[in-house]
């Protein structure tokens, strides 16, 4: 991993997904870009809208945007490391709730990730 690949001044893009915010969406887990800021969601989201940044921009490292974790996670060598304190905020808030957010998670969510085609 390059040092370019990680900006620990950029603050996050948002509270939330800037996609699925945008398209009305909802998420399991959130990521936040290490080199722009940009918050998305996981793999295990419906979306995939981290790893679609990821590939769009070639920024290649995310942190969890969890509360309570700190780990970075390089999508080219696919391995998990630590790395420096990011700009705050350094996670979702709590109340969104996970998934969220909980004013947007339809009652069959488990089941829409069951069927998901991609």
């Amino acid at each position: 991993m390059t040092s370019a690949s990680i900006d620990p001044d950029v603050p996050p893009s948002g509270p939330g997904c800037v996609e699925c915010t945008s398209d009305g969406s909802w998420w399991v887990h959130l990521r936040r870009c290490a080199q722009c800021g940009h918050v998305g969601c996981c793999d295990d989201s419906l979306h995939r809208h981290a790893r679609r940044h990821a590939e769009a921009t070639g920024h290649r490292v995310i942190q969890s945007y969890e509360p309570g974790e700190e780990w970075f996670w390089d999508f080219t060598t696919e391995e998990l490391f630590a790395g420096p304190a990011l700009a705050a905020p350094n996670e979702h808030p709590a109340s969104q709730g996970v998934p969220g957010p909980r004013e947007r998670l339809p009652e069959d969510w488990r089941a829409q990730l069951g069927s998901r085609d991609s």
